[in-house]
């Protein structure tokens, strides 16, 4: 048994290790249904709509409650909160909409993007709806374009471009 017991010891060291060398390299590991499900590297390239951005969400009861719900993990950024991984969609000067039907960017609805009312375990989802709105110089509307149940601008609204980590551009997906 102390053989086994050290061999699973080192198996989980070597993990951890690989792990850190990962994420000091700029590689992320994506395993929702956000974006793509896959690996990321951490790009320079300017986070436009189109691309894929790593978030930290702000410190707010909304993000607290979302914690507490399951819907995002703990992490390192403020409030405790674990990044999120979303498709920046629209950006300064986009007109956005939300409603009972999805989210529409410039008068094109958004696939996936209707909001439920209730998740998986019957709780009550918020609700941000607005109807026509420009988005001013430092906001982003963070949206997921594979799952209709991902936790997203539907719920929680535009976000402070201030919020984005970095631009992640795919290594792998599937």
């Amino acid at each position: 048994m102390g053989r086994i017991a050290a061999g699973l010891a080192l198996a989980g060291v070597v993990v951890l290790a690989g792990a850190a060398l990962a994420q000091a390299a700029g590689v992320r590991i994506n395993t929702t249904r956000s974006i793509p499900v896959g690996l990321y590297r951490v790009s320079r390239a300017p986070a436009m709509p189109g691309a894929y951005v790593l978030v930290c969400p702000p410190p707010t009861p909304l993000f607290d409650e979302a914690r507490a719900r399951g819907y995002l993990g703990a992490g390192f950024c403020p409030g405790g909160y674990g990044y999120l991984m979303k498709r920046l969609v629209a950006a300064q000067g986009d007109e956005i909409a939300v409603s009972d039907v999805g989210v529409s960017v410039n008068g094109v609805l958004l696939a996936l993007t209707a909001p439920r009312a209730a998740d998986v375990g019957g709780r009550p989802l918020p609700r941000w709806r607005t109807g026509p709105y420009r988005l001013g110089a430092s906001e982003v509307l963070l949206m997921s374009e594979i799952s209709a149940t991902s936790f997203d601008a539907r719920y929680f609204g535009p976000l402070p471009r201030a919020q984005i980590v970095t631009a992640l551009a795919p290594v792998l997906t599937w």
